[in-house]
């Protein structure tokens, strides 16, 4: 038994208190736990059972999961610091002691990452051909090849920017590779008036361009590489003539890339969008990474100069910024990543050339990667294209580059079909591709909304209306992820096509709550947020309560990304006193402590982290044998209950439910080669198969599957 465990008296039931906030008893620490889920995309990078490119992709998601971490979460906790908020987290820390804990934790595991890099990827790179050469270490014709590169394609874009009196330390972009290195005059060469502007060493920075790739290519097979700044580092006598220059030193600095928006004074929701986007290019730093070589007084002159202590600054002993890596995941080197999946389209729309013709007769459920994504973006082409369709409304909130989506909105625009679509213009980090769209949506004389006053819409809905004969047929697509086909082949979601008309009707409602001034308050079908979600939620919870009280069959199972309300957690645990079982699949953030006696033995949390990034969002409750099942785009978040607007749909169909109950999420529930459980003291433990009979990787498992009900 854990530690945490033991704080509590054994067999005993535990009195809860009214409110479980500020007592760490009860709570995990938000900002701890999601660390505790990088530590586990990291230890998908340490797994050397995994193909050596695959390893390295983990690395990657590793660093920039850190980098929106630091942007986003650190950000806030530094504003509380500097505006002295002495509000404490729900579990009962200042801000000042989770960024020490947050650092504590995180150097670590740093260390744990570059070692992986540095003593195991790139050697095995290098025995399979693939390799990153120092540029010290080239022969001299490939030494003068890569020079001539560096004069023709390098050193005219480079802006070599030194700091003194007349020169201001320069503003460093968020996320920018740079090197930065002393120089000073060589006196011996200085002549005139230049001999006098400066006598004593100052500090010189330069960027590496964004629009030249990090690993350059030493010869035409394209798998040996040298590094940007190392070329640029051998040749920085093109950048200060007549001067003497000391050792380069790579570092990154990281900036706050929240956007706070009141939209209550925002008149032009994409105007006041696009100034807050300009602004946020020179937001304050949170974070300093420099090379561990670089001296230390001129780390702290550097983090000093952007307004950061020594505690922000964290020395990588190795490659700086791995993301950039990534390139090397785009070779044809099929032997050294995953075998890839097969993608199903369902059988019954296989079998029709007419996607309308197979829905007036069943619902199809869609379970990503394994369905094909092309199942959806058929639907919406079909609609673009069918005559009899009227119109299409749609809620984009993460569509990616090139979508195939929103040009097929456009062109069903250009049909003369009535086309709405919400784009919310504050999913985070996809802010400039969502307004370019929305211009080029509005141009094509799709109407476009940009989201809510106050809430950011996160519901994943599509609503299609045809013309059959002399009446209106509706058709709806729910999920739980993103119109993103690029996405769709990394992320698990699960999506549901229906023409059941109290769901339509819902989804009609729901666009008229979106497009217009309506306050519907009351849907048929659709648990919608902040309207009805939370008080269904927890009303499900209690009853399921209420039947374990009275010895009635009594089990709740939910998959989600993230567990941080209070008020849900508070419900769970009086659950788990009542007796009721409850299995949660978490993938990151779950501030619930499992496995305590008297107050949650009954529940067991895991988190399964592998070849795909979990997403789907499903709620089984027993409700006494009369089993209900439930999937949406909502997490149980205070801001997705509270916040934004979220839609969750029932499945009614027996066979789906049953089909959802017993293959999907008791899959998930059995796997041992992708999940951990959570104890009570915080850790994760990887749960191990007992023998090599009973090995079960869920997402092995449904690759080639057929989600219909047979």
């Amino acid at each position: 038994m854990s530690q945490a465990a033991q704080e509590f008296v054994l067999n005993e039931q535990i009195e809860l208190p009214e409110s479980l906030l500020h007592d760490q008893r009860f709570l995990f620490n938000r900002e701890l736990s999601w660390l505790e889920f990088n530590r586990r995309v990291l230890e998908e990078a340490l797994d050397q059972t995994n193909p050596l490119l695959e390893r390295l992709k983990f690395l990657s998601i590793f660093s920039t999961n850190l980098d929106e971490f630091f942007m986003i979460r650190v950000s806030g906790l530094k504003e509380q610091i500097a505006e002295n908020v002495s509000e404490l987290s729900p579990d009962g820390l200042s801000a000042g002691e989770q960024m020490r804990e947050i650092r504590a934790k995180l150097r670590p595991m740093l260390g744990a990452q570059m070692q992986c890099l540095e003593d195991e990827v790139f050697p095995q790179l290098t025995e399979n051909g693939v390799e990153i050469v120092e540029y010290a270490a080239l022969n001299e014709v490939e030494k003068q090849k890569i020079n001539q590169y560096f004069l023709k394609n390098v050193f005219p874009i480079l802006t070599p920017q030194a700091v003194d009196s007349s020169h201001p330390f320069p503003y460093i972009s968020n996320l920018s590779l740079n090197i930065g290195l002393m120089v000073e005059p060589d006196k011996t060469k200085s002549e005139g008036k230049l001999k006098r502007l400066f006598t004593e060493p100052r500090f010189a920075r330069i960027k590496l361009p964004p629009n030249v790739p990090r690993l350059i290519p030493i010869d035409e097979n394209g798998v040996r590489f040298t590094l940007l700044e190392e070329i640029i580092s051998a040749n920085i006598q093109y950048l200060f003539p007549n001067m003497i220059t000391g050792k380069c030193f790579l570092f990154r600095v990281t900036r706050d890339a929240d956007i706070e928006l009141r939209e209550d004074e925002a008149g032009d929701l994409l105007r006041t969008m696009e100034e807050e986007l300009h602004r946020r290019r020179f937001s304050f730093a949170v974070r300093l990474e420099v090379a561990d070589s670089m001296p230390d007084e001129m780390a702290h002159s550097l983090a000093g100069s952007i307004g950061l202590t020594e505690q922000d600054v964290y020395r990588i002993n190795g490659f700086l910024n791995i993301p950039d890596l990534m390139r090397l995941y785009s070779l044809d080197r099929s032997e050294l990543k995953d075998k890839p999946i097969s993608y199903l389209v369902p059988q019954d729309l296989r079998r029709s050339k007419n996607i309308f013709d197979v829905l007036k007769n069943q619902d199809i459920l869609l379970h990503h990667p394994y369905t094909a994504y092309s199942t959806v973006t058929d639907f919406i082409n079909a609609a673009a294209d069918d005559d009899d369709v009227v119109a299409i409304k749609i809620c984009l909130y993460r569509t990616g580059k090139d979508s195939p989506i929103v040009k097929a909105l456009m062109q069903a625009s250009e049909n003369g079909k009535q086309v709405a679509a919400l784009v919310e213009l504050k999913a985070r980090f996809d802010e400039e591709n969502n307004i370019e769209w929305a211009r080029r949506l509005e141009n094509e004389g799709v109407h476009v909304i940009y989201g809510i006053r106050g809430l950011k819409t996160h519901s994943k809905v599509t609503l299609v209306v045809r013309r059959e004969g002399e009446s209106l047929k509706r058709y709806v697509h729910l999920a739980t992820g993103n119109y993103n086909p690029t996405t769709s082949r990394i992320y698990t979601d699960i999506g549901f096509l229906t023409t059941d008309e109290e769901i339509g009707a819902d989804a009609t409602d729901l666009f008229n709550f979106l497009t217009g001034y309506s306050q519907q308050m009351n849907y048929r079908k659709l648990l919608v947020a902040p309207v009805n979600l939370r008080e269904k939620m927890i009303y499900l919870i209690k009853r399921e309560t209420e039947n374990a009280k009275q010895g009635k069959f009594a089990h709740i199972i939910a998959k989600i990304n993230s567990l941080t309300d209070v008020e849900t957690i508070h419900e769970l645990y009086k659950a788990s006193q009542a007796g009721v079982k409850i299995d949660l699949i978490i993938r990151g953030i779950c501030v619930l402590r499992p496995e305590i006696p008297g107050l949650s033995e009954n529940i067991r949390v895991i988190s399964i982290v592998g070849r795909f990034l979990e997403h789907s969002r499903i709620f089984y409750f027993g409700n006494g044998g009369d089993e209900e099942v439930y999937f949406g785009s909502a997490d149980w978040m205070q801001r997705n209950l509270n916040r934004r607007v979220e839609v969750i749909a029932p499945v009614k169909d027996k066979k789906f439910k049953q089909l959802i109950k017993e293959n999907i999420l008791a899959a998930y529930l059995k796997d041992n080669i992708n999940s951990q459980i959570l104890h009570a003291d915080g850790t994760y433990e990887k749960i191990q198969p007992t023998s090599e009979d009973e090995k079960f990787d869920s997402q092995v498992y449904f690759v080639g599957m057929e989600f219909e009900k047979g």
